[in-house]
């Protein structure tokens, strides 16, 4: 096995992963900032049920979950562009000058752990929210349950892949969380009411994470139905995220260090 197949850069950027003091503290913020909204929205709700208009014990499950993405999108843009902000890409591309590899391995490896913290997220934020719910709450086995865990886990995983590919095409940290907040937050929360602009906001990738997860409102409801369903949704995640990561090979094969 040489020093640049494919399973030697994978084991070299799992090692740089976790020597930074950052994948531990972002990972963490992911799963308590998931958990601890879901858990005050659901006991909110419970202690005045009567009052909460459209009750859902599934958005309660994974409402925190849409906030908790914002600590993982922070792991993935650090994971890449750390290496620009700290000049340390110099020394990767010495070890591994293949371009395409080192590209490839590093996107594997933060989206391995990204898929692993995306799954103990999602479940552990679902049965903290049905307990605090209590005689409200709902199973992982109930109609549509595990379809939307899926979802959530899946969305979570795709959404910090494409992180990783901005943070490789623009290269710096904090440009990059300028560009990815906005899109995945503005949309939903302000823009995406507006009517003119939600035929194009609906494709966006927050909005397809939705309707994958089963949060999103009917269509008709004047404020986030996207109006596919998950399958449609999955494919526009995957579309928007295989075009952030293809971006961000052209650019570090074209671009020096």
């Amino acid at each position: 096995m040489t020093s640049n197949s494919p399973r030697a850069v994978l084991a070299a950027e799992w090692i740089k992963m976790w020597t930074v003091r950052t994948t531990g503290l972002t990972l963490l913020l992911t799963l308590a900032l998931s958990t601890g909204l879901g858990v005050l929205v659901a006991l909110s709700w419970r202690g005045d049920i009567e009052r909460v208009v459209n009750f859902d014990p599934l958005f309660a499950g994974l409402y925190g979950v849409t906030f908790g993405q914002l600590a993982l999108v922070v792991f993935g843009v650090l994971l890449v562009g750390s290496e620009y902000s700290s000049g340390s890409i110099r020394a990767s591309l010495c070890a591994v000058p293949q371009r395409g590899l080192l590209h490839g391995g590093k996107v594997l490896a933060g989206t391995l752990v990204a898929l692993a913290c995306s799954t103990v997220t999602v479940i552990v934020t679902f049965a903290g929210a049905q307990a605090a719910l209590g005689p409200y709450g709902t199973t992982l086995t109930a109609d549509g349950i595990p379809s939307a865990l899926v979802g959530a886990i899946a969305y979570l995983t795709l959404i910090c892949a494409f992180s990783m590919g901005i943070a490789t095409i623009v290269r710096s940290p904090s440009i990059s969380l300028g560009v990815l907040l906005p899109l995945l937050f503005l949309s939903s929360q302000g823009l995406g009411n507006v009517p003119a602009l939600k035929p194009v906001l609906r494709y966006l990738p927050d909005q397809a994470g939705l309707e994958l997860m089963g949060l999103a409102g009917p269509s008709a409801d004047g404020r986030f139905g996207p109006g596919y369903g998950p399958g449609t949704a999955l494919v526009i995640l995957v579309a928007w995220t295989a075009a952030s990561l293809a971006g961000g090979y052209l650019a570090l094969r074209r671009r020096d260090a």
